[in-house]
């Protein structure tokens, strides 16, 4: 499982160019499903996440975490991120999970972590086409890879 964190000011995801989740100042979460993840995969990445320092505390240090400053998580799923772009030009999706497990196992992700935070949780919509906005703060982006 892979998830592509970003501090945000504010973003907000579109499908069919209705808006169907935004948040203000936290973190977007991009979240790619590998087909050998599983719900025990899912639990290590989101204590990972809960409690990854991106966030600067008054001296302007990344000492603090999402909780720690009352932010708001959006969270999208996004297969591309487990592309295998090694070889060749066109990426590969063989590592990918079937929709039937990447769906469960984001939704996993979802209900985790919303019973484990206090935090605003907006989530997108697995397998639409959606449009995604943010302001990214700083810019800071991580990638956290749980294999």
């Amino acid at each position: 499982m892979i998830a592509l964190i970003q501090r945000v000011q504010n973003a907000s995801v579109s499908v069919a160019r209705e808006r169907i989740a935004h948040i203000d100042y936290g973190m977007l979460i991009l979240l790619g499903v590998e087909s050998t993840d599983t719900e025990m995969t899912a639990e290590k990445l989101i204590q990972k996440i809960l409690k990854f320092r991106m966030f600067s505390d008054n001296e302007d240090k990344m000492n603090l975490n999402i909780e720690q400053i009352s932010g708001e998580i959006l969270i999208v799923s996004q297969f591309t991120l487990v592309a295998d772009t090694k070889k060749g030009n066109r990426p590969g999706f063989s590592r990918g999970a079937p929709p039937i497990l990447g769906n469960r196992l984001y939704e996993h992700f979802i209900t985790t972590i919303q019973s484990q935070t206090q935090c605003t949780i907006q989530t997108g919509q697995f397998g639409a086409d959606m449009q995604v906005a943010l302001v990214n703060d700083g810019p800071v982006t991580f990638t956290i890879n749980m294999d």
